[in-house]
């Protein structure tokens, strides 16, 4: 997930084990951010931007499960991300 301002860029990574709830794996603002989305890119894995979601998942700390109130945002990402690899297997 990220999001492109005028001044910043930022991304947050999440990880989902079918164990818990997705976990934040990595964060960050400008260069940080650019290295997350870039090794997304290099790896196939989906980026979903949404400022609004990606503002309030910087908030947790690196590790932290998302709150309850994200599950079904969440869920509908990880939905359509195991739709789309699915589709193109």
């Amino acid at each position: 997930m990220n999001k492109k301002t005028e001044q910043y860029q930022q991304a947050v990574a999440l990880n989902y084990d079918h164990e818990g709830a997705p976990k934040v794996t990595a964060k960050g603002q400008g260069v940080i951010a650019e290295q997350i989305i870039r090794l997304a890119q290099e790896h196939d894995v989906h980026i979903h931007e949404s400022p609004e979601l990606v503002e309030v998942l910087l908030r947790l700390e690196l590790g932290d499960e998302i709150p309850e109130s994200l599950y079904r945002a969440i869920a509908e990402i990880i939905a359509f991300t195991y739709q789309l690899k699915n589709g193109a297997d």
